[in-house]
């Protein structure tokens, strides 16, 4: 064909247009300026800054030497660690839990996936809270799935207030929530809880519960949604307590009637998530003593940060109770968080997470610090952005 002549413009999908997670994009660059000699510090991304428990990576080496570890599982996981999953729930939560219900998914993000289309139509409406995960808002837009946002900001408590849904009558055909939640580190009590369990039995709405930074909380261990229903979807994840973010290995819990859809959706998606990773995961469950050492860090990181801050980053923050974030309210700096966050990057060597990635409307006046990494960057950090509000006559 001549370079020359027409040629039809090609079909590209809607999905195309659905926002960028701005985190991902913020490591991004982060990475890339390390890679040419930067010297930086990574507040941006939820990722501890210990490797697995060595009982993990031991299992992981061992299974190497066997010729069915290099191979496919099955679509809902190893059996081996599904039931160890099921075990879990008995040992943490005292619940039990039918292992037959546990699929392994390859990161819990396709968990999320994987239970919105198990339990969703197009055209279905989700209720998130505002500020939430990026990636739950993406990924239902990408699927036709209309998310319905609750406000959960400073003045409701960061707490979503569902009774405003049965008020306009405007009530959902499924919530997500999350506890401990990202990016507030908001913990909900065991009677909140159960209030919004008993909310969607009674309304006949789905929930799907974001458990993901069970483990992390600065207190008592927060309950699980499977304590006050079978209904809800729970999703779960190596990445977070267990400290596994690189091996993409997450779970769900599933109500019965939506077993055998994920387990169809699993098989034509993924096949299955790598052996090689679930035989070392199994190991994970007996390591409790060791992951739970990591928390004193979390919350002595959390604590540096609020001694430390410039007090114009500590507005009307977030009590970030649990998971490992401190999401600040910066109005007294900005309003417009990507072009800050980009600004301090730049000056200072400081990544961290835009507010506008959790929230459009209060967003911009936000940011998210993680505070997952090693103390001593926690005082680095410190260090560097007073010295660099100092540099603006502050």
């Amino acid at each position: 064909m001549n370079s020359l002549e027409w040629t039809m413009a090609l079909k590209v999908s809607q999905a195309s247009e659905i926002p960028a997670f701005i985190a991902m994009q913020v490591m991004k660059r982060a990475k890339e300026m390390r890679a040419a000699g930067g010297d930086l510090v990574h507040l941006e991304v939820g990722q501890p800054s210990t490797q697995p428990p060595i009982a993990v990576s031991n299992a992981l080496q061992a299974s190497l030497k066997y010729v069915a570890s290099h191979g496919y599982s099955v679509g809902l996981g190893l059996p081996e660690l599904r039931q160890r999953i099921g075990q879990h729930y008995q040992d943490w939560y005292q619940l039990p839990l039918d292992w037959q219900r546990i699929a392994v998914t390859p990161g819990s993000s396709i968990g999320f996936a994987i239970a919105f289309l198990s339990a969703f139509d197009k055209g279905d409406r989700i209720a998130i809270a505002t500020p939430g995960y990026p990636a739950y808002f993406n990924l239902m837009l990408a699927l036709g799935i209309r998310p319905q946002l609750l406000p959960a900001r400073a003045a409701q408590n960061w707490m979503p207030d569902l009774q405003s849904l049965v008020a306009t009558d405007n009530i959902p055909d499924g919530l997500l929530l999350a506890s401990p939640a990202n990016p507030t580190g908001v913990v909900m009590s065991d009677d909140q809880l159960e209030t919004v369990c008993r909310w969607c039995d009674k309304h006949g709405v789905r929930l799907i519960m974001d458990e993901i930074y069970h483990g992390l909380t600065f207190g008592k261990r927060t309950k699980s949604a499977l304590a006050y229903t079978d209904n809800a979807i729970i999703i779960n994840s190596f990445s977070k307590y267990f400290c596994m973010t690189g091996w993409r290995l997450g779970w769900i819990a599933l109500p019965e009637d939506l077993v055998s859809t994920a387990e169809m959706l699993a098989q034509n998606m993924y096949i299955s998530a790598a052996t090689i990773n679930q035989l070392g995961a199994i190991a994970a469950f007996d390591c409790y003593d060791e992951l739970d050492a990591h928390i004193p860090r979390y919350e002595e990181n959390r604590d540096l940060l609020y001694r430390g801050l410039p007090t114009e980053f500590l507005g009307n923050h977030a009590p970030s109770d649990g998971a490992f974030y401190l999401y600040a309210d910066v109005s007294a700096l900005t309003n417009d968080s990507i072009a800050f966050a980009d600004r301090i990057l730049t000056d200072a060597g400081v990544a961290m997470t835009p507010g506008v990635d959790f929230d459009a409307v209060d967003g911009p006046s936000h940011i998210r610090l993680s505070y997952a990494g090693s103390t001593q960057d926690m005082k680095k950090a410190i260090q560097r952005l007073n010295d660099w509000l100092a540099g603006q006559g502050r």
